[in-house]
């Protein structure tokens, strides 16, 4: 399981004095007790990594908008975060993949227009829940749109 390792790691990253990998692991070590507790039972290594790719994106999502507000240093901060988080998640599909997915589902499903962008994200979600949630709609609003 993911987080004994964390347990493990946070000791190494005290040992080592690393103030930025101590304070992530810890977080997320946090992030699992809170779900843990919500969910009331020992997490599954899959809702572990939903965990993690929950707060990657809270991340993601930190560094645009500290970039736009100009505050690079607070942007990097969090950037270094979501190195060590990405430690920990399986690497993401690439574009080629994705897109592949996102026709066979079209296909599959028929959809034509925009009111069956749920559907389609649907499918492509439940044969690649590592997929980025953006991404896959990014595609589909682009492939209905102009199919």
């Amino acid at each position: 399981m993911i987080s004994q390792n964390i347990q493990k790691m946070i000791g190494e990253a005290m040992k080592a004095h690393d103030s930025v990998r101590l304070s992530t692991l810890r977080m997320l070590s946090s992030a699992f007790n809170y779900e843990k507790i919500e969910k009331q039972h020992d997490l599954t290594e899959e809702e572990e990594l939903n965990v993690i790719r929950k707060q990657a994106k809270q991340r993601r999502d930190s560094i645009e908008s500290y970039k736009k507000a100009g505050s690079e240093d607070r942007a990097a901060s969090e950037q270094a975060e979501l190195v060590i988080l990405q430690e920990f998640l399986p690497p993401e599909m690439g574009d080629e993949e994705i897109e592949k997915l996102v026709d066979e589902a079209i296909s599959s499903t028929g959809a034509k227009t925009m009111a069956d962008l749920g559907k389609v994200i649907g499918v492509v979600k439940g044969k690649a829940p590592s997929a980025d949630g953006g991404k896959i709609a990014e595609l589909v609003k682009n492939r209905l749109s102009s199919g």
